[in-house]
């Protein structure tokens, strides 16, 4: 605390508040200098966040498309067997049946 009281008595109330202001800037630089370095990693993380999400998006279709693919198969197995059904009713309707 004495060296202040000496620094203030050497440069007088001009200097003093100069000193404290060139403080100030420096202190307001290494914040800002600090502050940048935070948004570059955050940047970064974001960077990898956007990729795992396209990767989980690129996923989600093919899930989709195989689900998809799966009702086209299973409609096609039901209309199969509904024609086959139409074809042996018809079949014993008019009298083909197996004698």
């Amino acid at each position: 605390m004495t060296e202040l009281a000496d620094l203030y008595l050497q440069l007088g109330s001009a200097g003093f508040i100069c000193i404290l202001f060139g403080f100030t800037i420096y202190n307001l630089i290494s914040i800002n200098r600090d502050q940048s370095e935070d948004l570059e990693e955050l940047k970064q993380s974001v960077h990898k966040m956007e990729s795992v999400l396209d990767s989980l998006m690129q996923i989600n279709v093919k899930l989709i498309d195989r689900h998809n693919r799966g009702d086209e198969k299973r409609e096609e197995f039901w209309r199969e067997i509904s024609d086959d059904l139409s074809f042996i009713k018809a079949k014993l309707s008019n009298g083909g049946g197996i004698r």
